[in-house]
């Protein structure tokens, strides 16, 4: 599948990208080829494959769930670059 321009700018404008016309050229071959990369995986067939098969072998790589007990607040408090009475004080990232 061949990505025009347009599809490129478009994309880089819901990301809030400002790109040159050359950067525009280069990412319009860059996501033709993963086009065509995901193109060749729906030629493979899967049909017999289990949905839990991997490539390779995997294991749990979580830890026992054990209990401990935590730092004290004011010890955590005392790392805090700010800090009120009782919390750690922090910019405000929604209006």
């Amino acid at each position: 599948m061949k990505i025009s321009k347009e599809q490129v700018q478009h994309v880089a404008a819901l990301a809030r990208l400002c790109l040159t016309e050359s950067e525009v050229d280069r990412l319009q071959n860059e996501m033709g080829g993963m086009i065509a990369f995901a193109d060749q995986l729906s030629d493979l067939e899967v049909r017999d494959v289990p949905p839990t098969t991997h490539a390779i072998e995997m294991t749990n790589v979580f830890r026992e769930d054990v209990m401990a007990p935590s730092p004290d607040r004011e010890t955590i408090l005392k790392s805090a670059p700010r800090r009120d009475e009782s919390a750690v004080v922090v910019p405000r990232v929604v209006e």
